[in-house]
């Protein structure tokens, strides 16, 4: 497995960055869930990597609002690009820039916040 890659490490950096400053608008704790490599292309398997990463904030308050009215302009205005994902269960934004994908789960019945993205894939040297 492979554990850096050069190109790779600056665009974790920064959707960490992005990720974390997400789950800092829902609450005061978050829990990380994912971080880690996967294969992007599954037809070309070892080729093209990119870097996961995600966190769970159980303790965010009117997350709803939060979402709509802080999180979704403040991303809009830094040019990611936002598509509605939601379901019955849960609201979902996904959000999109430079090859990079992240989204914001917020549940319809409770306070908790599930944040989960990718960086944009790289060629494996």
């Amino acid at each position: 497995m492979i554990t850096r890659n050069t190109e790779l490490d600056p665009l974790a950096e920064d959707l960490a960055a992005v990720i974390d400053g997400v789950a800092g608008t829902f609450g005061t704790s978050a829990e990380r869930t994912v971080e880690g490599e996967l294969d992007c292309d599954p037809t070309q398997p070892g080729r093209l990597l990119c870097r996961q990463y995600g966190l769970r904030v159980d303790d965010a308050s009117d997350a709803i609002r939060k979402l709509v009215d802080v999180v979704l302009p403040l991303l809009e205005s830094q040019g990611w690009r936002a598509r509605d994902r939601s379901n019955p269960r849960e609201l979902i934004a996904q959000f999109s820039r430079d090859g990079a994908d992240f989204n914001v789960h917020v549940s319809r019945t409770g306070d908790g916040v599930a944040i989960v993205g990718s960086t944009a894939c790289v060629t494996v040297p």
